[in-house]
This record gives C-alpha cells, sequence and structure tokens, in this order.
C-alpha cells in the first residue's frame, strides 16, 4: 500500500510538470517529447526551473520602474500647445464623447483645459517631446521607445495598477515578474528570479501591496521577493541565535527529507516549492549581502546616479540595486515609487517627483548600456494610466491638478529588442488616441515576446481554467520592435 502510494504520488508529480512544459513553457509539441520514463520527478523540475523560452529571446531580464500614481503625459512627453491656446475653456463634447470619468471630477459644472506650465524642447534623431522636468531623459532619448498611444480600462488607482501588475483588475492573480519566474526561471541559483523594490516620493502617494508581486495560484517560489531598506535587506533572512551555518545545513536536510517523504504520498508541488524557498533563503544569505552593497561602486557610477544613490530606499538606491540584481541574473525587478497622484498643485509636485527620479532612470539605461548590458535587459517606465487634459478643481495661469485619464498615456521603453522613437499618437487635446494604440494586453504580449515568449502559450491550468497574463486577449505590437 505504502509502495503504491508512492508511485501515485510521482506519477502525479510527473504529470503536473509535463503539463506545466507541455502547455506553459514550450508549447504543446515540447510536452509530447517528455516521456515520462525518461524523466524523473527531479528532471522535470530542473527543466522547470532553467526555463525554455519558446523563440530566440530579444531580453534576458525586465527591469520595470513603475511610477505609482500616474505621471501626467501632458506635462512630460506629450506635448499639446492646443491646451494652451485654449487655457481656461471648457473641454468639447465633441473630444469628450461621453466618456467615463471619476467621481472626483464627474460632478465638475465645467472641465476647463489646463496647458502645462512647464517647457518642451524636441531632442535626439527622432525629434521627441521632452518637458524641461526631465533634463536627464532628454540625453537618452535615442536610447527610448515613447509610446504615446498607451490605454487601459481601469480609472482608479487600485484596479488600473493590479491591472498593469497582473493582467487582471482583480486580485489573485500571478503577477508578471511571477509570470516570468515560472515561465523562464532564474539565470542565478542564488537569488530569486523576481525582486521587489519600494520607494516613496514627496508627492500625493498612492499605496503599494504584495498583491502586485504575488504568484497567485502559481507555485509559491515564483513570488516576487521584497527587499528592504533597513539593516537586513531581506527580512527573516538570517539565522536565528545561536545558531551557525553548519548548524543550519543540518536541519535545513533533515526538514527536507521530511518534506520529501510527504511529498512522494501527497504529490503536492507546494511541498517542493517550500523545500526550494528554504533552500534558496539559504543561498541568499552569502548573495543578498553582496549585491547590496553599493560601498564598492566607483565614483563616476555614484556622480551618474546622483548623491541619493548612497541613501536606503531612495528610488536613486533602488535604480542602482536594479541594475546590480539584474546584472546578477536576477529575471525581473521590480520597481515602485509612489508620489505620482496629482490632482491638485500638480506643477510642485510633479517637479519634486521628476527631481527625484529623472536623474536615476536615466542612469540606470546609461549604466546598462555603457556595461554592455542594454541590448539584453529591458527597461520599462511607466504609471497605471494618463492624468486628464481639463483641471481638477480651480485653475490658476501658475495651478492646477489633472484627475484620472484611461484614455491615452505615455510610457517609455529602453534596450531589450525595442525600436527607439516615438510611437503612437494623440489628438491635439491629448484626450484621445488617434493612430498605434496599445492596450495593456497588448504591452504585456510584448513584452512577453521581447523575453522569447508566446504570451498566448505561457499558459496555468487553474481550478479548471486556462489562464495567462494577457488573459484572452493581446497582440504583440511588431511596431515597437527593433
Amino acid at each position: 500500500m505504502e509502495k503504491e502510494a508512492y508511485e501515485y504520488g510521482l506519477n502525479q508529480n510527473r504529470r503536473r510538470f509535463l503539463t506545466k512544459l507541455g502547455m506553459g513553457i514550450g508549447g504543446a509539441a515540447l510536452g509530447t517529447l517528455l516521456i515520462p520514463d525518461l524523466f524523473s520527478g527531479k528532471d522535470v523540475e530542473e527543466a522547470i526551473v532553467s526555463g525554455l523560452p519558446h523563440f530566440a529571446p530579444k531580453a534576458k531580464r525586465i527591469i520595470y520602474l513603475f511610477q505609482n500614481g500616474a505621471p501626467s503625459q501632458l506635462d512630460l512627453f506629450d506635448h499639446k500647445p492646443k491646451l494652451q491656446e485654449m487655457q481656461g475653456q471648457d473641454l468639447p463634447e465633441s473630444v469628450r464623447q461621453g466618456q467615463r470619468l471619476t467621481g472626483m471630477t464627474a460632478n465638475q459644472a465645467k472641465f476647463p483645459l489646463a496647458g502645462s506650465v512647464f517647457k518642451f524642447e524636441q531632442y535626439g534623431e527622432h525629434r521627441a517631446w521632452v518637458s524641461e522636468l526631465l533634463p536627464y531623459t532628454s540625453r537618452i532619448v535615442d536610447d527610448l521607445c515613447i509610446v504615446k498611444s498607451l490605454y487601459t480600462e481601469a480609472i482608479n488607482h487600485d484596479p488600473a495598477l493590479t491591472f498593469f501588475q497582473t493582467g487582471a483588475q482583480v486580485g489573485n492573480r500571478p503577477s508578471m515578474g511571477s509570470w516570468l519566474s515560472y515561465g523562464l526561471g532564474s539565470e542565478n541559483k542564488n537569488l530569486p528570479a523576481f525582486c521587489v523594490l519600494l520607494s516613496k516620493g514627496k508627492g500625493n502617494g498612492q499605496g503599494v501591496y504584495s498583491k502586485l508581486w504575488t504568484n497567485g495560484f502559481l507555485d509559491s517560489i515564483h513570488q516576487g521577493v521584497q527587499f528592504s531598506n533597513g539593516e537586513n535587506p531581506v527580512l527573516y533572512l538570517g539565522d536565528p541565535d545561536g545558531m551557525d551555518k553548519t548548524e543550519r545545513r543540518k536541519m535545513l536536510d533533515k526538514l527536507a527529507e521530511l518534506n520529501n517523504e510527504n511529498y512522494a504520498v501527497a504529490g503536492d508541488p507546494e511541498i517542493k516549492a517550500k523545500v526550494q524557498q528554504y533552500e534558496m533563503a539559504y543561498r541568499m544569505q552569502t548573495a543578498v549581502p553582496e549585491v547590496t552593497d553599493l560601498s564598492k561602486e566607483p565614483e563616476s557610477i555614484i556622480k551618474l546616479y546622483g548623491p541619493d544613490c548612497l541613501v536606503p530606499g531612495t528610488y536613486a538606491a533602488n535604480c542602482l540595486l536594479a541594475r546590480k540584481l539584474s546584472e546578477s541574473g536576477v529575471r525581473f525587478v521590480q520597481l515602485y515609487h509612489q508620489g505620482w497622484d496629482s490632482h491638485g498643485n500638480l506643477p510642485k509636485e510633479l517637479a519634486g517627483q521628476c527631481k527625484d527620479t529623472d536623474q536615476a532612470s536615466a542612469a540606470l539605461v546609461t549604466d546598462l548600456k555603457q556595461r554592455g548590458l542594454l541590448d539584453e535587459t529591458l527597461v520599462i517606465w511607466g504609471g497605471e494610466f494618463g492624468r486628464t487634459n481639463y483641471c481638477q478643481g480651480a485653475l490658476s495661469k501658475e495651478n492646477y491638478g489633472r484627475d484620472h485619464h484611461p484614455r491615452c498615456f505615455t510610457m517609455w521603453m529602453a534596450g531589450g529588442g525595442v525600436k527607439p522613437g516615438v510611437y503612437g499618437e494623440t489628438d491635439e487635446f491629448g484626450y484621445n488616441i488617434v493612430s498605434n494604440p496599445v492596450h495593456v494586453h497588448d504591452f504585456h504580449a510584448t513584452a512577453l515576446h521581447l523575453m522569447g515568449i508566446d504570451h498566448e502559450k505561457l499558459v496555468y491550468k487553474h481550478l479548471g481554467r486556462r489562464y495567462r497574463l494577457t488573459d484572452v486577449a493581446g497582440k504583440v505590437v511588431k511596431g515597437l520592435m527593433a
């Protein structure tokens, strides 16, 4: 009876991993090649850890600089002189077309157009418009693919942020980083495939929460590992008092033995994931202190990122740490920077946010490029939606606020096989897209494609349904790729 239970558990294990490989990693053809008689459970598991792209990737890893709260595209990248010409005039109904508004401005008697108080100039080979708030970004504009035609279905922060991170507006779905961890595994056995870094600016902040980097229904080994700005970059990683490395190694070996016995009977992949997490934590005890140590960075790098990069927890410090993590083989590094929600007093708040982020964002791209890493690293910068072309609340010549605007907004990408230049266009009011729209699902499909993944094949069956990051939609935007 015990032997039958063991064999049943082993066969269940093989089926689970073969299903994942056939449906989620290498497509159906690969699944038919992996015959259980040729692979033990361990072999199949190792195949998943190593990762198998569907085709030759242009990028090996991603650094996602998420600007939480939604930066104003109209004050940074999408130059609209028409708004200045019509300053204070009501938004024409022919432009708005009855489109949905948030509860914060839906009851306004008027929607006065607000032109940007900031100056714009054109830069680079493609003559891209960039605001005076982004002097460092303007210097690297020829490395950027500036997408002006993003749009989303969500109009409030929580669902919009969750949508960008997980492909769904509801919680408990695997995040983008978790999908890549599941699909491609890690390049460094001593560091997680998916790391999360948090920072907060001086502007109006919107919270971030662990559901944004959750593994959802995927094995828990794919959950994002959050780094903190405290004395211990990863919490609970150190050994308990009174325990040395030798004793901990013995304890983990015994614990793995017990868990493997349980796994042989139950066949639950989470048992294996638990063992993998214990082992990863053990290896991270050596790797994390080394990768988070910025004291050995040369003065030229400190100058490039700015003095704030030596202050743990700042955006600049996290950008530098993101480069080190990515350079060390971390597949997906996710930064969240809070403070972009400018409903009022936008000129002052936006200027502060740009001062905190502009130099370090540009430095990251420059640093990767000079190290020969930009071509294989996809850098993404952007928020969850855009800001309105009309003012929320009182409008003056020097001050205004902007509400949420999901209809069109700007992001940029660099490296990793993207095509530098400007993609997409909005109307003269900056309210609607007039060419080359890019939906959130299209953005995800394209990012996965650059990583060598067919978004329709990265699938996981859960509770009778086949899930993917792009749900049942999304198309690869060829115009964004070099």
